[in-house]
């Protein structure tokens, strides 16, 4: 296909998104996606709409992040980017820049919001941003780092225990010490001697970094470990952290992204607490104290330390009703009966909000240690917000997915002394010690051949050892807030709110697909009979997957995000205890499937499911640190229990859509942390258990590698480095790899070839025939679409067309090719994909309608009369509650359909309704 139909293509689709803006003819993108060519003569965008992803607008935001992408050649990398509201009038920004384009033009920007009320949209566009009123700055000395916003002070103190010394407002010091604890026991439960040996830890800093310095946002990068040298743990230093503390301008408070590994004994070291402190200054009247909890949806559960309601004598309606509301009660507006008797009236000091499950929560209260806890009240789900303090001030603290991440807690003590304390359990103290050990009992197989027969029989690759959850990581996102005064009821639901939900402005599908980001995908288009049909079926895909997180309760701190691999029929249940056919790890790239359905749709429900997915799949089924750092597990029971240790699983290529939406800095490190993570590829030998062979057998320095589930994860994260950088070192190791496996005599069909870890290039005559068809389904087609979009490589582009065009050819066009027929070519409906990119590329209508006949082929997934399936419902004593199922549906298959889908419909989706109808899918 020649470059000016690409041209051409992309051009109408820009024009669309961005109306009156013009571009120069035949040249929209500035790039050619068949040659690979820049011509960097295209025109600046005006400016790009941003919406609440939310479709409302909030009442108040405390500050926003969000990327924006732009075309190749149309902005300069230094260009000044600003904001403007709804009224044309210039909102408080910041702006970056997060990847550039190989010609040195601006990729993606990232954009900073200042925190604020009626806020209805935004646009981002050429010039110098505003700087807010109050803007943020930051001072530092070696060991005091400053912020300060408006009246607002924090100090952040570069040792210590503290990661937060103290935040001052209005010149009132009103928290102190926000530090991390940690509580362990030495046994899962009493059931082995009848005792457990506690410790306790406080977080130990040994690193800040100032990463920004306003005006809008400041960004503080804190690490280090769990010390016990201070609570009681033995001197012994563990579970190392990185926090970062965000500042932006006009909020009161703070946003906290918080991760840590862990890096104990699974058998010895069970975590019994796990949690962010703060002690908050008390100096009102206790009967000027209150606490706010979060109840269910917009509820709120308010009371005073010292309750002036319900006494046997009235304290009075004006008192009773400022206390209520959480306003200054003045001592004589107290009746003089209820005056006389306060020190009768008991101060409540300790109060404790318990999700347990995700089901249920619980209030208690206590007057303070040692005295029984009074059961108040209890409910289902709440936001998990809470909030100590009075009419002199307060803190309030708490963190997003609270019950989902279940068992968390919200708990305040001494809230009758002169220094309360808040504290966020990431893992509640009141619930059983966490327990990371392996599920499977001792002795199970010891040995080679039966490892084989159980992954024969439960498709979970067991090893001894390999089962081990040390090195694997969990990012929690919480916020606090320093505030003047008591928040009324509903400004306290609102804060609820933007914790579990916080409000984000994102950028049009339309604007983002104009741009020419992530490869083959267009935004939702149901305006033909079949492609309704697709439309259809890819939203009924969607919600099917996010109702069966509700329906099978798919919560829990290491679990939340990540969906089931595959479905038991004859229980009615996710095979959640059958070996590989459990928890799924990314398997088949469920991660892109989301991101991609959000990309062309925008739904918020659809963002919100990928966040938690990426959130769990980069985390807790990635190891962070240990002979498997890098890489991350295949499906199965517990997220790290299945031995296959693989990049395709820890794969850059699942993150990199939600960090350039979002410019989450801890995404950024966990990619980053993956540059070299082909290293590992020593440690952990991926076909270890296969029949050994002479071709496996490497001198030193070179490792067997494949070239979809290895390589083509690797080359994820080298260029988003090099998009993010511009350091060609990760372009260079990139382009080494597409030259040899060019190079080849077999070329893609080689499978995989001895590869030079030093220069990333593959080693051998490739003159051997191996197919897999993961090769194909694990990030390289999205990689490899992209990676030739930006990186003319000849001998790549012609081994990849070539792979493309014959995986699925008819057996007689495989015999010319190859001289064989190998074996190993399986879901044909999936690599349609190949076929419809090949066609694209070299204009075949033919090999297009081919393309279309594989993906309605019948294979039994989607395709196979199942267009049309939809739910059955499950009640009574069937199972243990009611339930929607479609037992038709695995997740490798619809994630894999799902994108072979959208990428089709990309590339030669003008032949769709003549080949639907010549499939019968269209009548």
């Amino acid at each position: 296909m020649s470059s000016q139909f690409i041209s051409r293509r992309h051009m109408l689709q820009s024009a669309a998104a961005f109306g009156a803006v013009a571009f120069a003819a035949g040249n929209a993108m500035s790039a050619s996606a068949a040659t690979g060519q820049v011509s960097g003569k295209g025109k600046p965008v005006s400016a790009t709409p941003l919406s609440w992803m939310d479709k409302v607008a909030p009442n108040r935001f405390d500050g926003t992040t969000m990327g924006v992408p732009w075309p190749r050649g149309t902005v300069k990398a230094a260009q000044a980017l600003k904001l403007t509201g709804a009224d044309g009038q210039e909102v408080a920004s910041q702006s970056w820049p997060l990847a550039y384009w190989p010609d040195g033009s601006l990729k993606w920007s990232a954009h900073a919001v200042a925190g604020s009320e009626g806020l209805t949209g935004a646009s981002v566009v050429m010039g110098k941003p505003k700087v807010p009123a109050n803007a943020v700055r930051v001072t530092q000395t070696p060991a005091l780092i400053t912020i300060k916003s408006g009246d607002l002070t924090w100090q952040v103190p570069t040792s210590g225990e503290a990661l937060i010394a103290s935040a001052t407002k209005a010149g009132r010091t009103t928290l102190r010490d926000m530090k991390l604890v940690a509580r362990s026991q030495d046994q899962a439960d009493l059931e082995a001697t009848g005792s457990v040996t506690q410790s306790q830890f406080t977080s130990k800093v040994t690193k800040v970094t100032v990463e920004q310095t306003g005006p809008v946002r400041a960004v503080l990068k804190v690490e280090g470990t769990h010390s016990g040298q201070a609570g009681g743990g033995g001197g012994r230093d563990w579970l190392p952290f990185s926090v970062r503390l965000y500042f932006y301008a006009g909020t009161q408070s703070v946003r906290i992204v918080h991760s840590f590994i862990f890096d104990g004994d699974p058998f010895k070291d069970f975590i019994r607490g796990l949690g962010v402190t703060a002690k908050v200054a008390m100096s009102d009247e206790t009967y000027n104290r209150h606490i706010r909890l979060s109840g269910e949806g917009v509820g709120v559960w308010g009371e005073a330390v010292k309750p002036l309601t319900g006494l046997r004598r009235q304290a009075g309606k004006k008192a009773q009703a400022a206390q209520i509301a959480g306003e200054a009660v003045r001592i004589d507006d107290i009746a003089k009966p209820v005056q006389d008797g306060l020190k009768w009236i008991p101060e409540w000091g300790d109060f404790s909000l318990s999700q347990l499950t995700p089901d249920g929560f619980t209030l208690k209260k206590r007057t303070e240690k040692g005295h029984a806890w009074i059961d108040s009240n209890a409910g289902s789900r709440t936001k998990g917000l809470g909030y100590v303090g009075g009419a002199a001030g307060g803190v309030a603290l708490g963190f997003k997915d609270f019950w989902q991440r279940s068992p968390t807690a919200i708990d305040i003590r001494n809230a009758h002394t002169d220094l309360a304390e808040i504290t966020a359990w990431l893992w509640s103290p009141d619930a059983p010690a966490m327990d990371v050990r392996p599920y499977r009992s001792a002795g199970e197989m010891d040995t080679h051949p039966e490892e084989i027969e159980g992954l024969n029989i439960t498709y979970e690759d067991y090893e001894k050892g390999w089962d081990t959850a040390h090195g694997v990581a969990r990012t929690s996102e919480l916020n606090l807030w320093v505030l003047p005064t008591t928040p009324s009821h509903e400004v306290f639901s609102g804060m609820a709110e933007r914790v579990a939900n916080p409000p984000r402005l994102m950028v049009s599908p339309e604007r983002i697909h104009a741009a020419g980001v992530f490869g083959d995908w267009d935004v939702v288009n149901a305006t033909t009979p079949a492609r309704k049909i697709l439309e259809d079926r890819l939203t009924y895909q969607i919600d099917y997957y996010m109702q069966q997180v509700e329906a099978h309760r798919w919560y829990g701190f290491w679990t939340y995000g990540d969906v089931m691999h595959t479905y038991d029929a004859d229980r009615h249940m996710w095979r959640y205890d059958i070996g590989g056919y459990a928890w799924d790890n990314s398997e088949l790239s469920t991660d892109l499937w989301i991101w991609y359905t959000y990309l062309r749709t925008g739904r918020a429900d659809v963002f919100k499911f990928g966040e938690a997915m990426t959130r769990q799949t980069g985390e807790v089924d990635v190891y962070h640190l240990g002979r498997f750092k890098g890489f991350g597990t295949r499906h199965g029971v517990q997220p790290w229990s299945d031995s296959s240790k693989q990049p395709r699983v820890s794969n850059a290529a699942y993150r990199r859509i939600y960090y350039f939406l979002t410019a989450d800095e801890r995404v950024g490190d966990l990619m980053r942390d993956l540059n070299e993570s082909d290293f590992s590829l020593k440690n952990v030998d991926i076909s270890r258990k296969l029949p050994p062979s002479a071709e496996r057998a490497t001198p030193e320095g070179v490792v067997n590698s494949s070239f979809g589930t290895s390589w083509g994860s690797f080359i994820s994260a080298w260029l988003t480095e090099w998009e993010r950088t511009g350091d060609t070192k990760w372009r260079d190791r990139i382009i080494n790899g597409m030259v040899t496996i060019g190079g080849l005599k077999r070329r893609w069909f080689a499978s995989s070839a001895p590869y030079d870890l030093k220069t990333g290039k593959f080693l051998g005559e490739g003159d051997y025939i191996a197919i897999s068809h993961l090769n194909g389904v694990f990030g390289v087609v999205e990689m490899s679409s992209e990676l030739l979009s930006l990186i003319d490589e000849p001998l790549y582009r012609k081994a990849w067309l070539e792979y493309c065009r014959y995986y699925n050819a008819p057996n007689d066009e495989l015999q010319t090719l190859l001289g064989t027929v190998p074996r190993g070519r399986n879901l044909r409906d999936s690599h349609s994909r190949l076929t419809a990119y090949a066609a694209y590329h070299e204009n075949d209508k033919v090999l297009a309608m081919r393309a279309w006949s594989e993906f309605f082929g019948n294979e039994g997934r989607e395709s196979d009369g199942g267009l049309g399936r939809r739910t059955t419902r499950i009640d009574g004593v069937a199972t243990l509650r009611p339930l929607d199922e479609d037992n038709s549906l695995s997740t490798n298959g619809t994630a894999q359909w799902g994108l072979a889908a959208i990428q089709n419909m990309a590339l030669i989706g003008d032949s769709l309704d003549e080949a639907a109808t010549l499939a019968g899918v269209v009548k």
